[in-house]
């Protein structure tokens, strides 16, 4: 019960005093339906049915309320008095349940922004080593599944209290029978373990099947183009049926367990209602009005009982959701790199670079329990406003040192120096503020070419933005669509050729005019004519700012001012692109092996 603990904790803190009221008037709920019970006495005198005047009927004198009444008015008085309670009761229902689902809203939203802003504050190294679908599940099921279970224990609390309410009115009337059916319930509820331990077993395996589905779909979708170019249709349909099939069986046994718990309380409740009354007619003598109470104790509170029983069950299969989203939160604090307020981030100690950055005796693994490392004794300089290029096979380490030379990645041992002050934690942000980067795979977002653009600088004119399309030499094509900056490119830029994506990536990249540019293998899969068109564009930035590139194509280096050879994670050679100091002929080679 911990984990659900742990969440109301978090609802307390989120809804403060509104769930305290709101549970208050659950309460008050429960108060007027045990008046409706009271009723029943005066009603039961006035049918003349049993006596007013018999000991079970008295209660404090309830019944001597209508004494002073006359007795023609006194049924409809009392008739009168229960549809008052009874729309009284309704109309704060009412409140009540819409003021529920302000609260069960809010909470689902604020526990996914929460939880997405601790995914949006850890490192790089966390996404690495986690499927960004099992993410996506956490967002959306998950934690749907989470305020179900908080909204289903609030209101087992509430049923609870409006138990304990029942018990004591029912205590007040027949102490004996009052006790017996608490101690029946007690008994079921001993012998119930079995379903709970099962509901929450079947609870985890309905995780399980949820991220095995939403990975798959997700990678699918992600390859509908290799899936159709493949012929991969049937196949992919084949997967599907079979985890159709996985989560049927699933829900068949979860619907098992419920129907058979059910029926097991249906069945123990039959036969302790008939021996009961049985012993209470033939060995305890009852008289009719006790018979009559016996079946409003019973009509009463047993329901609530078996009740519990089934919402014990279904918080149960909850429970796997709570711990999934706890640990989720838990990995995030773990690997937290930065704190994202409410108000705009604030600028962190102020990071200058003019001059150099190093690679002090970098290494770097990414698995600390492995003995391979990605990077070994890396020592580098790369000067400012300059072109340094980084080529080397697949595999070399090239984009590893990329990410540890924007931040993204922490070196298990050594430094990363920028003009002599130590890349750390609390110079971060004010570094990445200084850098672009341009990815191997352009990603756009499902939107318009504007705010494609407006995302790296929201304030930036429409003079800006198509000075960073005519440099990036994309400005033609763009004016072409058929709403120009503002036509929607759809997802990942589909609209737009391959070239077109990667010079639309390249303008939104230098439209915030870093100081650093990175480009990782961003020509790789171009034709000639859209690299040369990026060439051309890196050409003029050079002396303006530093570019760092990582390229397969000798025409993409040419003109570096710096070129560093990498292979298994070290550099082998590196110096000036000049004849004297790297040859060209081990440049070539090289650049042969990595195609």
């Amino acid at each position: 019960m911990q984990p659900i603990f742990y969440f109301m904790k978090r609802l307390h803190a989120y809804t403060g005093k509104a769930l305290y009221i709101n549970l208050a008037g659950m309460v008050f709920v429960s108060l007027l339906e045990g008046i409706g019970i009271l009723l029943l006495i005066p009603m039961l005198s006035m049918s003349g049915i049993v006596g007013a005047e018999q000991p079970s009927m008295k209660l404090f004198g309830f019944t001597d309320l209508f004494h002073s009444v006359p007795k023609v008015w006194v049924l409809p008085l009392i008739l009168l008095v229960f549809v008052l309670i009874m729309i009284g009761q309704g109309e704060l229902k009412r409140r009540i349940s819409i003021q529920n689902v302000k609260i069960n809203f809010g909470f689902i939203l604020h526990l996914r922004r929460e939880t997405y802003r601790g995914l949006l504050q850890s490192n790089w190294d966390f996404f690495m080593k986690q499927r960004r679908s099992d993410f996506i599940n956490a967002l959306t099921t998950e934690i749907g599944r989470v305020n179900g279970g908080v909204t289903l224990t609030l209101q087992l609390l509430t049923s609870f209290i409006f138990t304990f309410i029942q018990v004591g009115i029912a205590f007040l009337l027949s102490p004996e029978l009052t006790v017996f059916v608490i101690v029946c319930g007690l008994i079921l509820t001993f012998f119930s373990k079995k379903f709970i331990h099962r509901a929450k077993s079947l609870g985890q395996l309905t995780i399980d099947l949820s991220k095995e589905f939403i990975g798959g779909i997700t990678d699918q979708l992600n390859g509908i183009k290799d899936i159709k170019i493949n012929m991969l249709e049937q196949s992919r349909l084949a997967w599907l049926q079979q985890m159709n099939g996985k989560m049927q069986k699933e829900q068949d046994q979860y619907i098992r367990l419920k129907t058979s718990s059910q029926f097991y309380y249906q069945m123990v409740s039959a036969v302790l209602i008939a021996a009961f009354l049985f012993l209470s007619v033939k060995l305890l003598g009852a008289r009719i009005d006790q018979l009559l109470l016996i079946i409003v104790i019973f009509s009463r509170i047993w329901p609530r009982f078996t009740g519990f029983q089934s919402s014990l069950e279904l918080i149960a299969s909850i429970i796997p959701s709570f711990q999934s989203i706890i640990k989720l939160q838990e990995d995030c604090k773990a690997a937290v790199e930065l704190n994202i307020s409410d108000t705009p981030i604030q600028e962190q100690e102020t990071l200058a670079f003019e001059k150099v950055i190093e690679c002090r005796e970098v290494w770097y693994r990414y698995n600390r329990q492995e003995t391979q490392y990605a990077l070994q004794d890396i020592n580098l300089h790369i000067p400012a406003n300059q072109m340094t290029a980084i080529i080397g096979r697949s595999g070399a380490g090239k984009s590893t040192l990329i990410d540890i030379l924007m931040g993204l990645v922490t070196p298990e041992s050594g430094q990363i120096m920028i003009d002599g002050v130590e890349l750390t934690a609390d110079r971060l942000l004010s570094w990445r503020r200084l850098i672009s980067y341009v990815p191997q795979d352009p990603f756009l977002f499902h939107t318009s070419t504007r705010e494609n653009l407006l995302l790296v600088k929201p304030d930036a004119s429409d003079e800006e933005l198509w000075e960073a399309l005519e440099f990036a030499r994309c400005a033609e094509f763009i004016r072409k669509l058929p709403q120009g900056l503002d036509t929607l490119i759809g997802d990942r830029g589909i609209r737009l050729s391959g070239g077109e994506r990667q010079r639309l990536v390249l303008a939104r990249a230098i439209l915030p005019r870093p100081a650093i540019l990175v480009l990782d293998e961003a020509t790789s899969a171009l034709d000639v004519e859209n690299e040369t068109k990026i060439q051309e564009a890196l050409d003029r930035l050079k002396g303006k700012m530093t570019l760092i590139v990582i390229a397969h194509r000798l025409s993409t280096i040419q003109n570096a001012d710096q070129v560093i050879v990498m292979e298994q994670g070290t550099i082998i050679q590196r110096g000036i692109n000049d004849a004297d100091h790297l040859s060209t002929s081990a440049i070539q080679s090289e650049l042969r092996a990595t195609n």
